[in-house]
């Protein structure tokens, strides 16, 4: 394996690298600030380190997508860009949903970038609450949304509260009509079940999809944002219905937690891509330092970095060593 730059790009959590066909590496990242999108081009993974980074939209000064600019993804969908991100209100800064920028040509550092609104729900053609009708997607605390295809279907994964008053984050996966919106209500791919997924908050979310050995593997993660977060997995057979949530499986401990002889403090929020020498790589952020060393809320901290990790396989599940 080539060696990669460690930390991959300083300050940057929930890291997004889509490598295009053409071998692209394209970054994007949670900027500290929340209040910008940023993308980053390079030929390999070391080069994103000191590539330029270019802001293709900000928030705007009020109303929808005004405050809490998180967890960007860039991917390219039947011919065009497009970016998924979450992001609140100007007076109601946790009234956090996903939302969808496309960009009107084939460069995305240098194109212009159009908004496409709030991801929209499925709805029944006659718009009456029947026949699948969603009412339960987007209403409530919404972010870290991802897609894949699969078979020819195109899937959204994201993660959600139920009511706020009760506070746990779950994923949801449904099928996609368009880059914008679904096909099919939601279903419920997990809840946060175990001890390390309810510390401080009760959370799942921040899914990630990697396809190997005819399973599909979401990674996620869980807890709040310091270094009690971590990583948990579900996998599926790939020749199963995806939209059934009996289909996935879900391993009872993480698979990456926090490790304080590495420096490594809550990691999580990753994505996979394929590595220079084509290895598969996970993309992940983590602080070196404790929680005891943070003042205030660790959300509001900038010191979650982006990491390179390369993954394992044994008996074809995925292992991630540090």
């Amino acid at each position: 394996m080539a060696k990669y730059n460690d930390p991959l790009v300083l300050g940057r959590a929930d890291p997004y690298v889509y490598k295009h066909t053409d071998g692209t590496y394209y970054f994007t990242a949670t900027y500290p600030a929340y209040d910008r999108i940023c993308i980053r081009k390079s030929t390999t993974i070391n080069g994103i380190t000191d590539a330029e980074e270019k802001v293709i939209w900000r928030k705007h000064e009020e109303g929808i997508m005004a405050s809490h600019i998180w967890a960007p993804e860039i991917h390219y969908i039947d011919g065009k860009w497009y970016i998924y991100f979450a992001a609140g209100e100007s007076k109601k800064i946790w009234e956090i949903r996903p939302y969808v920028l496309e960009c009107t040509g084939q460069d995305p550092m240098n194109d212009p970038w159009i908004e496409l609104g709030m991801m929209q729900a499925h709805r029944s053609p006659s718009g009456r609450r029947k026949n699948g009708y969603d009412s339960y997607s987007f209403t409530e605390f919404s972010l870290d949304a991802t897609t894949f295809e699969h078979r020819g279907k195109r899937y959204f994964i994201w993660a959600e509260k139920v009511h706020r008053r009760f506070g746990i984050s779950n994923l949801y996966i449904a099928e996609m009509e368009a880059p914008n919106k679904l096909k099919t209500v939601q279903v419920l791919l997990t809840t946060p079940d175990y001890d390390w997924e309810r510390i401080d908050f009760w959370v799942c979310e921040g899914p990630a999809v990697l396809k190997h050995g005819g399973k599909i593997f979401v990674t996620y993660s869980a807890s709040a944002t310091g270094q009690m977060y971590c990583m948990g997995i579900l996998s599926a057979d790939e020749d199963a219905d995806l939209l059934d949530p009996h289909v996935w499986s879900k391993k009872r401990y993480p698979v990456l937690k926090t490790d304080p002889e590495k420096k490594v403090f809550g990691p999580g929020h990753n994505c996979f891509t394929t590595g220079d020498d084509g290895e598969v790589l996970c993309i992940l952020h983590y602080r070196d330092y404790s929680d005891k060393y943070i003042s205030g809320d660790p959300l509001n901290n900038p010191d979650r970095h982006a990491h390179v990790l390369e993954v394992q396989f044994e008996n074809g599940e995925p292992v991630f060593r540090l």
